[in-house]
């Protein structure tokens, strides 16, 4: 899933109301039904000791509905009176949640979001290009590349007098597809988009794919002049299907080598597997990529959390010991959520019937070793 939408909730130190509900409309009494559940949602935040005034700013938010149904679902998370991120759901959750906790209730969104990557897509023709991210929610403009524009047609003919000028025409088309290719890299790099999608003529997309780095050609699919959103959202699908197969392949391939679970004494190795292994990789900042397996025993686990993402541990007392003056209690899943986003790293969903990771956390890890809360 992209990360990037959740960095806002980092930035205050809560507590959080979180809330997660159906906003579908697709039943004759769906507004009645809609605002017993805010009622309750609302109610039962209370309840859990939230203050009046997030209680009546998730009330207010919730309250506000398209008629269309659009987005299926919601996730809203509150703090200090303010409805600090309003998420769209690609899927509902089968019951509403709410919850007031220290940290954001992130765990559920792992598996309710439209997890695949951003993408990327240019709309190119022989002059230039139209950039697009789409993110899964909406398409945001990326800004347009323009190259030469003239000479950019053949002349059909062949004769020998034509050949310098048809010459000049395939120099124009190679210059521009240069030209495009080196701000799709740039943008990909602004936006961390993990697909480039290559719209237009078969001509047009070859040249920029071939000029295109060499990290980016193994992200790149070419369709057609104009993707339908049906089409981004399957190869968006497809994309984090291959990611977290290679993900999983590489979590497999590092399971019981030197180092995990701490096993030799050392630090952790090439994957982290279990609550303690992978809270001590987060301390270093070594999770590149965080697997979680909703509903297994692992992710509703108890941790201990400071006020930095990388203030986490399964013991109070090593928190005390690292200066963290008041640690609070927090479910593994949701702390390790966090430190992910600091971190830069991936985290994926894995199915139910997936045997790894054991216990349903785990991590494939960088090899970088900074120290612990630097």
């Amino acid at each position: 899933m992209d990360l990037s939408s959740l960095r806002p909730l980092f930035d205050r130190p809560g507590p959080w109301a979180s809330v997660y509900m159906d906003t579908s409309h697709n039943t004759e009494d769906a507004a009645r039904r809609h605002e017993l559940r805010v009622r309750a949602a609302v109610a039962e935040l209370a309840e859990q000791g939230a203050e009046k005034r997030t209680c009546e700013a998730v009330r207010r938010a919730l309250a506000d509905v398209p008629v269309s149904g659009e987005p299926p679902a919601r996730a809203l998370f509150a703090c200090d009176g303010e409805v600090v991120l309003d998420q769209p759901l690609a899927t509902a959750p089968v019951l509403p949640e709410a919850t007031w906790a220290p940290l954001p209730r992130l765990g559920p969104l792992v598996a309710l979001s439209d997890d695949g990557p951003s993408c990327l897509i240019a709309h190119i023709d022989r002059t230039g290009a139209r950039l697009e991210l789409d993110d899964g929610r909406r398409r945001i403009p990326q800004g347009e590349v323009e190259g030469e524009q003239w000479p950019v047609h053949r002349t059909g003919r062949n004769e020998w007098s034509e050949r310098h000028f048809q010459l000049k025409v395939e120099n124009t088309w190679e210059q521009n597809a240069e030209l495009i290719a080196g701000e799709i890299a740039k943008r990909c790099q602004a936006t961390g988009a993990r697909l480039v999608v290559l719209a237009g003529d078969p001509r047009e997309r070859r040249l920029v794919l071939e000029h295109l780095p060499e990290q980016l050609r193994g992200l790149a699919v070419e369709t057609g002049r104009d993707p339908s959103e049906e089409k981004i959202a399957q190869l968006r699908k497809e994309r984090q299907e291959q990611r977290l197969a290679a993900v999983l392949d590489r979590f497999r391939a590092a399971r019981g080598r030197p180092g995990e679970h701490g096993a030799g004494g050392g630090q952790p190795g090439p994957a982290a597997e279990g609550v303690p292994a992978v809270v001590s990789a987060a301390q270093r900042r070594q999770v590149e990529a965080l697997l979680v397996q909703p509903g297994s025993p692992d992710p509703a686990r108890t941790v201990w959390i400071g006020p930095s993402p990388d203030q986490v541990a399964v013991d109070r007392k090593e928190l005390e010991s690292l200066g963290v003056s008041r640690p609070q209690a927090a479910r593994a899943d949701d702390a390790l959520v966090r430190s992910a986003v600091a971190a830069n790293a991936e985290v994926f969903a894995v199915p139910e019937d997936s045997r790894e990771p054991a216990g349903g956390i785990g991590a494939v890890l960088r090899w970088s070793n900074e120290p612990a809360f630097a």
